[in-house]
C-alpha cells in the first residue's frame, strides 16, 4: 500500500511538472501575442471631437450641427481649452500632441523650381545651339587635321568656357529664386496674438494649434479656421474665398471664421478648430504655384536692348561670314605655314569645308561676344544683392519691381504716428473741466467722476491691460494711443482693469471710425444695473456732442459758448505743443433709451468727461532723413488724422515745414497746410492746381490720402506712400510704391504693399530710396562697361575681317573675354553700395533712356581708344615689337582683356572724375580685379595651347599693362567734355 502510494505520488509529481511546463509555455505564448498586438493598436486620442467633424462644421458653416454638438462652449470644452486663459494643460508636450492629432498650421506648396530647371532653360538658348554647332564643326575638323591629341583644344576650350557661363548664370537665377522663396516665407510668417496658460503672448502663425484662443483686431488676417467666442462689431472680408465684396458680420448667430480672410472692422476672440491643410485656405494655397518668373520693368527694358543688339549683331556676323568666305575663295587667306589656303582645283574638299567652318566659327564668335547676355545676369545680381542689403537695413521687399521703382520716386506721402514720430506715447496732460490734473491729484477727483474716467479708459478701448499670474508688471497691448491711455489709467489713476470688466457688461460697441474719428460703447453696471454711454475721440467731434461738462468734484456744468471756446483754445494750445488730444464724453441713459442690442449709440446732450494730451515726440533721425529727401528733390508730404495744430507742430519739428512758414489761420488755407475735408471739397481743377504745394494734410481720412495719391500720379509724380491701417490698403495699392509698417501695420496693409518697413522708421524709407537709386545706377555702370567690350570687339573683328580676311579675336578668345566680363565684371559692379552723392542728384524718370548721354560719352571714348590701340597692334604690332604673328595675336588678346579689367575702375563712377573714391570699402571689387588678372596670367602663361597663344616676356607684359592703363587718363579727361541735357537715343 505504501509502495503504491509512493508510486502514485511519483506519477502525480511527474504530471504536475508536465502541466507546469505546458502552462508556462502557454503563458509565454499568450504574453508574446499580447505584447506583439500592441503594434497594431492605436490609442484613441484624448480629445473627443475628431478633425473631420470640426473641418466640416466650419467649412459648411453648419449652425445646426454646432448646436447639436452643444454650442461653442461644448466645442471649447471638448478641445480641452479655456475661453479666458487658453490652453492651460500642464503637460509639456500638449502643443506637440495637438499638432500630432490635428496637424500643423502650414500648407503644402508646389515645389519650387529646381536647379536643373534653370539649367535646362539656360541650355535651350539659341546662342547655345549656335555654339554647339560651332563646337561640333571645330572638333570634327581639328581632330581630323591635328589628331585627337591636339585637335580638341579649340572645341574643348569653347565647351569649357560656355559651360562656366551657363553654370554661373544658372546659379545666379537659382539663388535669386530661392531668395524670393525665403522672403515669401518671412512675409507669410505673421505674428498672432494668443492667450496660453493664462498669459497673453504673440506667436508665429505656424505655431497656432487647434484649441488656441486667438485675438483679432481690425486689419488682422484670420490665421486658422475657428468659432467666434466673444467680440464686438466684427466684420470679415471673405472676398479672397468667395469673391463677394461685401463684408460678413460675425457674431453668435454666425460664428464661423475662415482662415485667410481679413478683419475689416471690430475685434474679437475665437477658438481655433482647424489648421493648415484641414482648412479651405490650406487647400487653396497648396494648389497655388510659386512662380517668381515675372520680369521687372527694368528687366523688360534690358531684354529689349539685348534683343535689339542681338539682331544687329546677327546682321554684322552674316556680313563678316560673307567677307571671310570671299577672302578665302579669292585666295587671300594663308594657313599657319604661310601657304594660300584656297587654290582653285588644287584645294581638297576637306580644306574647303575647313575654311567655311573657320568663317562660320568666327561669325558665331562675333554674335556670342556682341550680344550683351551679361546684362540679364547683372540685373539679377544687382536685384538679389540689393534685396539682401535692404533686408539688413530693416526693409523687406515683397515685390521685386519695387527695388527699381523706389529709386525714381518724386514724392513721399507719409503718416505721422510711428513713422515720423516714435511708436511710443505718454499722457502728458489731463484736463478735467477747467483744471489740469496732475498725477498726485487724482485723490482730489470725485469718486463718481473717477469711476466714469476708468470706464471710459478701460472699457471703451480696443487695447488690453493684463497682469501675468507671476505677478510681474502689467502688460499693455493695442495701438500706441490705446496703450498710452491704459498705462496712464492703470499706473497713475490706479484703475483695476479686471475688476472693471468683472462688474460691467458691454451691450454694444462702435469701433473707432476713421471718418468720424471716434469710438463708443454702451455698458451696464452689474451692481446697480445703470446703463452708460461712453464716447472717445477727436476733441472737435466729441465736444460737438456735449452740452455739459464735469468738474473735478463731479458737478455737472453747462457747456455754453464761452466755455466751449475756452475748451477749443485749450485744445489748440495743447496741439501747438505737439500733443495729440483725445476727449472723453459720457451719458447715463434709461433702459428704454438703450434697448440691449441697439445698433446706434446716442451722440447728443452728452457730458464732457475729460481731455488728455499725449506726447508723441519725433524720432531723432527723422529731421536728417527729411532733409536728405529734400536735397534729393523728393517732396515729403505728411498726411495725418491729427488736427491741424498738432500736424503743423510735428511737421515743423521734422523739417517738412520750414520755420519761415509760420502761418496764421489765413495763411494756413493758402495751400501749404490743409484739412482733409477742404482738400476733398476742392473742384478737380483746384485739386490738380494745389496738390503739389501741399506739405501737410490734417484731419484726413484714408480716402483723402487715396485722392491725393491719385492727383499726384495724374501730375506725373512717382509716388511712395506709407501706411499701417487696413483702410490704408487702397492708397498703398494705388501708389507706385506702397510702404507698409512692419511693427504697427495690419496684415491687410502689408499684403497691399510692395515693401515692408520692419522698424516703422522714416529714416529706413530714405535708406530704401538710396538703394533704389543704387540699383539703377549699378545696372547703368555695367551697361556702360558691357557695351564698351561689345562695341570694341565688334568693330575690331569687323575691320580686321574686311581688311585682312582674319579676325584677331578668335572664338576661344572671345568666349574667354565674355566669361570674364559677364560673370566677374557683373559681380564687381553689382555690389557697389549707395553713396551720399546719390541723394544729391535728381531722380531718374521712368521714361528716361537706359543709356544716358553721359554713358555714351564715357563708353565711346573707351571704345575708340581700344579700337585704335588694338588695330595698331593688328597692323603694325609685328614691326613695333619685332615679334611673330602668334606673339602679336597674343599681345592683342592680352591687351584687350587688360583694357576691360582696368576699365572696370572707370565704370565705378559715371560722372565723378576720381574713380578711386571709396574703392577701399569695396573689398569684393578689389578681389575680383585681382582674380581677373591672375586668371588672365594663367591663361597666357600656362594654358596657351587652349587659346592658341604664346607665352609673353616680362617686357611684353609691361607693354600690355601700360597700354591698358591708358584707359584711366582717357576716362579722366573725357569727363571734362560737357554733355547736352537731351539724350542721344530714347531706348
Amino acid at each position: 500500500m505504501i509502495a503504491l502510494s509512493d508510486q502514485s505520488l511519483s506519477c502525480m509529481d511527474s504530471l504536475a511538472k508536465l502541466r507546469s511546463k505546458v502552462n508556462r509555455k502557454r503563458w509565454r505564448l499568450a504574453f508574446a501575442a499580447i505584447f506583439s498586438s500592441r503594434a497594431f493598436y492605436k490609442p484613441k486620442p484624448s480629445l473627443e471631437i475628431n478633425q473631420s467633424s470640426l473641418t466640416r462644421l466650419v467649412k459648411d458653416k453648419d449652425l445646426a450641427y454646432l448646436q447639436k454638438l452643444g454650442g461653442v462652449r461644448a466645442v471649447v470644452s471638448a478641445l480641452e481649452t479655456d475661453l479666458e486663459h487658453g490652453i492651460c494643460e500642464a503637460k509639456a508636450d500638449d502643443i506637440s500632441r495637438r499638432q500630432e492629432i490635428f496637424g500643423v498650421n502650414t500648407y503644402r506648396r508646389l515645389p519650387a523650381k529646381s536647379f536643373f530647371s534653370f539649367l535646362r532653360k539656360a541650355l535651350i538658348h539659341s546662342i547655345v545651339f549656335a555654339d554647339i554647332v560651332a563646337i561640333v564643326l571645330s572638333l570634327v575638323f581639328d581632330m581630323k587635321k591635328y589628331g585627337a591629341k591636339q585637335g580638341w583644344y579649340e572645341g574643348g576650350s569653347i565647351i569649357g568656357a560656355m559651360f562656366l557661363v551657363i553654370i554661373v548664370s544658372t546659379i545666379s537665377n537659382y539663388r535669386q529664386s530661392r531668395q524670393l522663396d525665403q522672403l515669401s516665407q518671412i512675409s507669410n510668417n505673421i505674428q498672432v496674438k494668443v492667450v496660453r496658460k493664462r498669459k497673453h503672448q504673440q506667436i508665429s502663425i505656424f505655431d497656432v494649434v487647434v484649441g488656441d484662443i486667438i485675438f483679432l483686431n481690425t486689419g488682422d488676417q484670420v490665421p486658422a479656421d475657428g468659432l467666434f467666442v466673444s467680440g464686438h462689431s466684427l466684420q470679415i472680408d471673405e472676398s479672397c474665398m468667395t469673391g463677394e465684396s461685401h463684408h460678413v458680420d460675425i457674431n453668435h448667430k454666425n460664428p464661423f471664421l475662415l482662415s485667410g480672410t481679413k478683419v475689416a472692422d471690430g475685434y474679437a476672440r475665437f477658438v481655433v478648430t482647424s489648421v493648415g491643410m484641414n482648412t479651405t485656405w490650406g487647400e487653396m494655397m497648396s494648389s497655388r504655384i510659386q512662380d517668381h518668373g515675372c520680369e521687372t520693368p527694368l528687366q523688360e527694358r534690358i531684354n529689349k536692348l539685348t534683343s535689339l543688339i542681338g539682331r544687329i549683331s546677327l546682321v554684322i556676323a552674316f556680313l563678316v561670314h560673307l567677307v571671310l568666305l570671299l577672302w578665302f575663295f579669292t585666295g587671300h587667306t594663308k594657313d599657319d605655314d604661310g601657304k594660300t589656303e584656297f587654290e582653285g582645283g588644287k584645294t581638297t574638299v576637306e580644306d574647303v569645308f575647313n575654311g567655311v567652318r573657320e568663317a562660320f566659327v568666327a561669325a558665331i564668335s562675333i554674335v556670342f561676344v556682341t550680344i550683351p547676355e551679361g546684362l540679364a545676369l547683372a540685373v539679377a545680381l544687382v536685384l538679389a544683392y540689393s534685396m539682401k542689403r535692404m533686408m539688413a537695413d530693416q526693409a523687406m521687399v515683397r515685390k521685386l519691381s519695387a527695388c527699381e521703382t523706389i529709386g525714381s520716386a518724386t514724392t513721399i506721402c507719409t503718416d505721422k504716428t510711428g513713422t515720423l514720430t516714435r511708436r511710443e506715447m505718454k499722457v502728458a496732460e489731463f484736463w478735467l473741466g477747467q483744471e489740469s490734473i496732475e498725477e498726485k491729484r487724482f485723490a482730489s477727483i470725485g469718486p463718481n467722476v473717477l469711476e466714469l474716467i476708468h470706464q471710459a479708459a478701460g472699457l471703451n478701448t480696443a487695447g488690453s491691460a493684463y497682469r501675468p499670474s507671476s505677478g510681474s508688471e502689467v502688460e499693455f497691448s493695442g495701438s500706441p494711443i490705446e496703450k498710452a491711455i491704459l498705462s496712464w489709467a492703470v499706473l497713475e489713476s490706479k484703475m483695476d482693469m479686471e475688476d472693471l470688466q468683472r462688474n460691467s457688461k458691454l451691450l454694444h460697441v462702435e469701433a473707432f471710425n476713421s471718418e468720424k474719428k471716434r469710438s463708443g460703447i454702451l455698458l451696464k453696471k452689474k451692481g446697480d444695473n445703470t446703463i452708460h454711454v461712453h464716447w472717445k475721440g477727436a476733441p472737435e467731434f466729441i465736444t460737438a456732442m456735449c452740452s455739459h461738462y464735469y468738474d473735478p468734484l463731479g458737478n455737472v456744468n453747462a457747456l455754453d459758448d464761452s466755455k466751449r471756446e475756452e475748451f477749443d483754445l485749450r485744445v489748440q494750445a495743447m496741439c501747438a505743443s505737439s500733443l495729440h488730444c483725445v476727449a472723453f464724453a459720457h451719458k447715463q441713459v434709461s433702459d428704454h433709451e438703450s434697448a440691449e442690442g441697439n445698433a446706434k449709440l446716442t451722440d447728443k446732450n452728452l457730458t464732457l468727461l475729460g481731455l488728455v494730451g499725449l506726447k508723441n515726440p519725433c524720432r531723432l533721425e527723422v529731421c536728417k532723413a527729411v532733409q536728405d529727401c529734400q536735397t534729393a528733390g523728393i517732396r515729403v508730404k505728411m498726411i495725418t488724422a491729427d488736427n491741424v495744430f498738432t500736424a503743423k507742430a510735428i511737421a515743423t519739428d521734422c523739417g517738412i515745414l520750414k520755420f519761415n512758414q509760420d502761418m496764421d489761420t489765413k495763411e494756413m488755407y493758402s495751400g501749404v497746410v490743409v484739412e482733409g475735408v477742404e482738400f476733398r471739397n476742392y473742384t478737380p481743377e483746384e485739386r490738380m492746381e494745389k496738390v503739389e504745394n501741399i506739405c501737410v494734410m490734417a484731419r484726413s481720412s484714408p480716402l483723402d490720402k487715396l485722392l491725393m495719391v491719385h492727383c499726384l500720379k495724374q501730375k506725373g509724380h512717382i509716388v511712395a506712400v506709407t501706411g499701417d491701417g487696413a483702410d490704408d490698403a487702397p492708397a498703398l495699392l494705388e501708389a507706385d510704391i506702397g510702404l507698409a509698417m512692419g511693427i504697427g501695420g495690419t496684415e491687410i496693409a502689408k499684403e497691399s504693399s510692395d515693401i515692408v518697413i520692419l522698424d516703422d522708421n522714416f529714416a529706413t524709407v530714405v535708406n530704401v530710396l538710396k538703394w533704389g537709386r543704387c540699383v539703377y545706377q549699378n545696372i547703368q555702370k555695367f551697361i556702360q562697361f558691357q557695351l564698351t567690350v561689345n562695341l570694341a570687339a565688334l568693330v575690331i573683328n569687323l575691320v580686321a575681317a574686311v581688311s585682312t580676311g582674319e579676325v584677331p579675336l578668335t572664338a576661344v578668345k572671345l568666349v574667354w573675354i565674355n566669361l570674364i566680363m559677364d560673370t566677374l565684371g557683373a559681380l564687381a559692379l553689382a555690389t557697389e553700395e549707395p553713396t551720399k552723392a546719390l541723394m544729391e542728384k535728381g531722380h531718374v524718370g521712368r521714361k528716361e533712356p537706359l543709356i544716358s548721354i553721359i554713358m555714351w560719352r564715357n563708353l565711346m571714348a573707351q571704345v575708340l581708344y581700344q579700337i585704335l590701340v588694338i588695330l595698331i597692334l593688328q597692323f603694325r604690332g609685328k614691326a613695333i615689337f619685332d615679334v611673330s604673328k602668334k606673339v602679336k595675336d597674343t599681345l592683342i588678346f592680352n591687351t584687350f582683356v587688360l583694357c576691360q579689367v582696368f576699365n572696370e575702375f572707370n565704370a565705378r563712377k559715371l560722372e565723378k572724375k576720381n574713380v578711386f573714391v571709396g574703392m577701399h570699402k569695396n573689398k569684393l571689387f578689389l578681389s575680383i580685379i585681382g582674380v581677373s588678372i591672375i586668371l588672365q596670367f594663367v591663361m597666357i602663361e600656362f594654358l596657351d595651347k587652349f587659346t592658341d597663344t604664346n607665352r609673353l616676356s616680362w617686357g611684353l607684359w609691361g607693354a600690355c599693362i601700360g597700354i591698358a592703363l591708358g584707359s584711366w587718363p582717357i576716362g579722366f579727361l573725357v569727363k571734362f567734355i560737357p554733355v547736352p541735357d537731351k539724350p542721344l537715343f530714347q531706348n
